[in-house]
């Protein structure tokens, strides 16, 4: 790097590189704002689904258990069954279907949630160049 201070003072370079490096830093801190904005909000469609299926599974829960539980009933009573065996078996049957549904949509965003790396990647790239930047001016 013949020539690279062109008969600057070391003062003045020092001075420079002093004010490079806090410039650098500055940016830095505003890329790792940027992106730890975006993987918040990748995780924010991720609670997202959990709480529509949350709010899914207990309104079909409720909704479902009052309707299908009572036409469930009926028809094994139509088949011999007491009354109370009938309704209990149905709401076991009617339960489990809409506890299922609502594991498959808290599952579906449990996935997402794990599947979105919260690591800040590019800041953490872009932090490895500037250190390698600095090394080789010093």
């Amino acid at each position: 790097m013949a020539g690279f201070n062109d008969g600057r003072p070391l003062t003045e370079l020092l001075g420079s590189l002093a004010a490079d490096l806090t410039g650098l830093f500055r940016k830095e801190v505003q890329l790792a704002k940027v992106e730890a904005t975006e993987k918040v909000s990748q995780a924010a469609g991720g609670v997202a689904q959990i709480a529509i299926g949350g709010v899914l599974a207990l309104c079909a829960l409720f909704v479902l258990l009052s309707a299908a539980v009572q036409a469930l009933a009926a028809f094994f009573v139509s088949q011999g069954m007491g009354q109370t065996g009938a309704e209990s078996l149905s709401a076991l049957i009617i339960g489990a279907i809409i506890g299922l549904i609502g594991w498959v949509f808290i599952s579906r965003g449990l996935s997402t949630l794990r599947s979105s790396s919260l690591m800040l990647e590019r800041t953490a790239t872009s932090l490895q160049r500037d250190a390698a930047v600095v090394k080789e001016k010093i």
